[in-house]
């Protein structure tokens, strides 16, 4: 339910330049308005654009081995490591991405892996047999599909498909050996976010949630043989719950959630299937619990909080409730937790803000911490990038809102030009992890960089998730306004030099504080921002429009309609009277490209200076290394005419 936009801002050395040497954009960019790219910018920043990372997507179940996702060419490919800082072994080599793998799990002969084509998340699910390095479709090559979930004897996974219509997520069953089993289970029409999430014991049982917001959501068990579905989770009197995550117990007379039943917070909880009744795991803990698996034996619990933005992780033996030992990790971000099948091994993914997402594992027998990644830098010494300081601002209304601040080295004099970085989601969080390229601005640049969690921010519980709601949108807009005002306050701070960006509802943010506040910034860069909700809602894909209504509102409603749409910058563009840069995806199936190309042509008619780069191979966000580092250019450039001037 929970998607954080990371807004990459990165070229190959080959790419065409014109005859000074200025950098020509290549024939897959659409560019209007962005003067000729020197070449000084590109030998400039070179080496911010050659950071690597590394993501953790599983063990092989017999080998002390696993899969991992990196980057060697344009875009992150599926590698294999057979030993803590191992060779990265390149598995797959396609021009798009491959988001995520894992190997069979009891066995390990073949892997299955999901990719998609142009950023347009149609996404497609294969076999990779390990012994030929063969390669088979086992999706329809059209619909979108989800990765789902193995069964518990190997042999078969659960996933759901929008095949049916393009927009309802049935599910489906398949033997992966052999595609021709692929088969449906549960049509499942009510037009809201379901997903596939774990297998009973005996494989008898597929556990499913079905999402109606990020605050609501209910688990559901489907009989494998007959489709019937069972709610287990029914709504309560007066209170709406939400469930991040379940597993069944070994068991399988149970479930362990995290769920923000009777709290603001996802705890840690068992769920007894006959009973239905709530045990809480770790209540002495005020903070979400992010993520969490049961070891294979049933034993142990592995789960990690959020607090504060950072990544605290915990093992608790299941029949003593007690905590076990832990070597001190590195203080960052974690992701992807999974124990090995000998239950001695975890292995997550871990960043910083100065070290790049690389992979890890804990040996719980030993007590040790391996690292089995060891990503690029551009032979830049991350020891010297900034680390972000928590800030707080009052806003309109008495609420303290909070953020990061990163600053500039102090060898930079004077008040520092701001950059004010918005997430998307907006139910997501920025945490304090790695900026990669966009250190260049604080460290070369002298900029500093602030990003907040206005209200509508995951991580600081439901109330404050639902502030931004519906009539409420204006208040988050408000947020920002108020941190434009804390910024003038700030003795090192220049107020009169602040460029809003932000990507997809961060991008809708840019817009509408550079409508509504554009006396207080000096320019801004939306990426793959909504213009307008209205036309928005009415335009992103189906499998997802109900979801954004809980949200954002109901179009459909008259009521609605008119408030979204007396809101919305396009209809307000006369009021964006500072320097713009737009960037978007052509294929992007979440904000299509016409809410970029409709405040284009408004703002253009007001004579405000704005450039547009759109790439025809991308989708939500630049995927491929060189379009990244083309709007990287182009935002160096922007940066040096419009905010450091």
């Amino acid at each position: 339910m929970k998607r954080i936009f990371v807004l990459c801002i990165v070229f190959i050395l080959s790419s065409p330049r014109g005859k000074a040497g200025d950098l020509t954009p290549a024939e897959n960019l659409v560019v209007d308005g962005i003067p000729a790219i020197p070449s000084s910018i590109v030998d400039g920043v070179g080496r911010y654009t050659e950071f690597r990372s590394a993501g953790f997507s599983g063990w092989h179940p017999k080998k002390i081995e696993m899969l991992i996702s990196t980057r060697f060419g344009d875009v992150p490919q599926i590698h294999v490591v057979k030993m803590p800082g191992g060779t990265r072994t390149q598995l797959t080599f396609f021009p798009e991405r491959v988001a995520g793998a894992s190997f069979q799990p009891t066995h390990g002969d073949y892997f299955v892996f999901t990719k998609d084509v142009g950023g347009g998340e149609w996404f497609q699910n294969y076999r990779y047999d390990v012994t030929t390095g063969a390669i088979t479709l086992l999706t329809d090559g059209k619909s979108r599909n989800s990765f789902g979930a193995w069964s518990t004897k190997g042999d078969r996974m659960a996933y759901t498909s929008t095949r049916r219509n393009g927009k309802d997520a049935d599910i489906y069953i398949i033997d992966p050996m052999n595609p021709s089993s692929n088969k449906m289970l549960a049509k499942l029409d009510e037009g809201e976010a379901w997903s596939v999430i774990d297998w009973s014991p005996d494989d008898k049982w597929i556990l499913a949630e079905r999402g109606v917001s990020i605050n609501e959501t209910y688990l559901w068990l489907f009989n494998v043989e007959t489709g019937e579905k069972t709610i287990v989770t029914p709504k309560g009197d007066g209170e709406t719950v939400a469930y991040g995550q379940a597993e069944f117990s070994k068991d399988g007379k149970g479930l362990y959630v995290t769920t923000d039943r009777e709290s603001e917070f996802l705890r840690l909880a068992y769920l007894d299937l006959a009973t239905k009744k709530h045990t809480l795991l770790a209540d002495h803990i005020k903070w979400d619990v992010s993520q969490f698996e049961i070891s294979p034996d049933g034993k142990r619990i592995a789960f990690v909080t959020n607090e504060d933005g950072m990544s605290v992780l915990r093992v608790v033996n299941l029949a003593t409730r007690k905590e076990e030992r832990l070597p001190k990790l590195p203080v960052g971000v974690m992701g992807g937790i999974q124990w090995h099948e000998n239950n001695r091994y975890l292995g997550f993914s871990l960043s910083s803000a100065r070290s790049s997402q690389d992979v890890y594992s804990i040996d719980l027998k030993a007590g040790k911490l391996e690292r089995w990644t060891f990503s690029e830098t551009g032979g830049l010494n991350v020891e010297n990038f900034a680390e972000p300081d928590l800030i707080k601002w009052k806003s309109f209304d008495g609420k303290m809102i909070s953020g990061f601040l990163y600053r500039p080295p102090k060898s930079f004099s004077g008040k520092r030009p701001v950059v004010v970085s918005i997430h998307g989601g907006p139910e997501a969080q920025f945490r304090p992890t790695f900026l990669a390229r966009n250190n260049y601005y604080i460290n070369e640049l002298g900029v500093a960089v602030i990003c907040p969690n206005i209200r509508g921010s995951s991580g600081y519980g439901k109330t404050f998730l639902k502030l931004d709601n519906g009539f409420k949108r204006e208040d988050s807009y408000k947020d920002i306004d108020a941190l434009l005002d804390w910024i003038k306050q700030q003795p090192d701070l220049d107020g009169d030099r602040i460029m809003i960006t932000g990507g997809s509802y961060g991008g809708h943010m840019t817009l509408a504080i550079s409508t509504f506040s554009s006396d207080k910034i000096r320019c801004s860069l939306p990426v793959v921002g909504m213009s307008s909700l209205v036309t928005f809602l009415e335009r992103t894909e189906a499998y997802r429009r109900d979801l954004r209504r809980v949200e954002y509102g109901d179009e459909r409603d008259s009521t609605m309609r008119a408030f979204l749409n007396r809101i919305a910058p396009l209809n307000n563009a006369d009021k964006i009277k500072k320097p713009m840069l737009i960037v978007q995806g052509k294929n992007d199936p979440r904000v299509p490209a016409n809410e970029s190309e409709q405040i284009l042509a408004t703002v253009k008619k007001n004579n405000t200076p704005v450039w547009f780069l759109m790439a025809k191979d991308e989708g939500h966000g630049f995927a491929k290394k060189k379009n990244q580092d083309y709007q990287f250019y182009a935002t160096v450039l922007f940066m040096r005419e419009h905010l450091l001037k």
